[in-house]
């Protein structure tokens, strides 16, 4: 009879002891390796950070924009640690020089070939139960935005095309093409 193997278990301390360089995330002690991003990935990055950002300090907001990689804490513990492609934080007690202790506002991710299972399924259940109040999954391969409003329980889902109202603010809508 086989014996059970035991998972490893790990903490934020194991993602600060990788070599320089390499980027992985920590999801409930489980570590997920990061691959570099591709061109579009960082193309669509560059557009959505400049984009939101210039929202921001156009109307003198409160809220932070910050591109990845940027340490999110989700859980305030020591098993959850995640970079995603872009955070807007509105509560400024929540940033110091180390990330974002507990959860974004609202969160993008990028999807890449080997991101799918991680956007769509795993982060999006962890992001919902640690008070992410909006998440856009933007999926370049389907030119497609999923965007999930948690406060009001709504999913809809955009063209890259379309015009995207932006749930934690009444008047800003982006087109990303």
């Amino acid at each position: 009879m086989e014996a059970l193997r035991k998972e490893e278990f790990h903490t934020i301390e194991d993602i600060y002891a990788l070599p320089q360089g390499q980027r992985a995330e920590l999801i409930d002690g489980q570590i997920y390796d990061m691959a570099p991003p591709g061109r579009t990935h960082q193309s669509l990055v560059h557009i959505l950070d400049r984009t939101i950002g210039n929202y921001i300090q156009g109307r003198g907001g409160d809220c932070e924009v910050y591109p990845a990689p940027f340490a999110v804490f989700l859980n305030k513990d020591d098993f959850n640690y995640v970079e995603p492609d872009l955070s807007v934080i509105c509560d400024s007690s929540r940033l110091d020089e180390k990330g974002c202790h507990g959860a974004p506002d609202w969160v993008i991710e990028i999807v890449s070939p080997g991101s799918r299972r991680m956007d769509y399924f795993i982060k999006l259940f962890k992001y919902q139960s640690a008070g992410v109040r909006e998440y856009w999954i933007a999926d370049p391969e389907k030119q497609r935005v999923v965007v999930y409003n948690f406060e009001k329980e709504t999913t809809e889902e955009y063209s890259f095309e379309e015009r995207i109202p932006v749930g934690i603010y009444e008047d800003f809508f982006i087109k990303i093409q």
